[in-house]
């Protein structure tokens, strides 16, 4: 008697949905992948929902409710193995930015009537709740590497993600530096590769939307901008403080140059 295909599961949280796009935009591909395995909860893509226990979940979005703590949990006990995909699961996303900030002051200002809102101090990533056996980074993913990841899984192999810094990609592609031929600030150098190095491809610098490369060197990359290109401590902590900056080695390099700001 054949073996059941494997289950796979894909979980929304606090998040744009952009994660869970970059898997149907694989289409062909993700045609050969459903031919192969059971595609058991997803309700971006299908109503039909089968009972767990789940081979592989994959979680977009942050923690950022009691009812998403109490969830994830039960997320968790329901996976055989549990997958963060893209910056608001591995990081807190952009709207970790609260993090930093007054909650309350945020939800006047935002909702006419916050008494009804319910929700956590801070945006968290799903790690920070429960154990994952993989995260994957970008805002959004690489469907490729999106795809590479549940193969791997599936046939019990390490998956091939690269995390050495987007500078390699820029140079395998040809692109000229915009940080030393231009002087922008692009943060290629301690960002992991990823996108294609997109922006830097169409001549913009980088902001960091795949998050911290494997051991960046942010302070030496801090002096270049603030010593040769006349960037603030205001201005390294804002760039830090986008898609991935709860993500540790960017918050404490941002806090960092907030105390700087401040005067400390």
């Amino acid at each position: 008697m054949p073996s059941a295909p494997p289950k796979v599961a894909v979980y929304k949280f606090s998040s744009c949905d952009g994660c869970q796009l970059q898997l149907l935009n694989l289409e062909t591909k993700l045609l050969e992948l459903v031919g192969a395995v059971e595609i058991a909860y997803f309700l971006e893509a299908r109503r039909r929902v089968l009972p767990p226990p789940y081979d592989v979940g994959l979680v977009e979005g942050s923690v950022s409710t009691p009812e998403e703590e109490d969830r994830i949990q039960q997320v968790r006990r329901d996976c055989k193995y549990l997958v963060a995909i893209g910056a608001c699961a591995t990081s807190g996303g952009i709207q970790a930015l609260r993090n930093w900030a007054n909650v309350e002051e945020y939800a006047r200002y935002v909702y006419a009537k916050p008494e009804y809102l319910s929700t956590l101090e801070t945006a968290s990533p799903v790690a920070s709740h429960v154990f994952i056996d993989f995260e994957l980074r970008g805002c959004p993913v690489n469907q490729y590497q999106l795809l590479e990841l549940v193969s791997a899984l599936l046939t019990g192999r390490k998956p091939n993600i690269s995390t050495h810094s987007l500078c390699i990609e820029c140079k395998r592609l040809g692109n000229t530096c915009v940080l030393v031929a231009q002087g922008k600030p692009c943060l290629g150098p301690i960002t992991q590769v990823g996108c294609g190095a997109l922006c830097p491809k169409f001549n913009r610098a980088c902001y960091g939307c795949f998050g911290p490369m494997e051991q960046p060197n942010i302070p030496s990359l801090g002096q270049w901008f603030t010593e040769r290109l006349g960037h603030t401590p205001r201005d390294m902590k804002r760039m830090l403080r986008l898609f991935n900056g709860y993500l540790e080695p960017f918050k404490q390099a941002s806090e960092h140059y907030e105390r700087k700001e401040k005067g400390g």
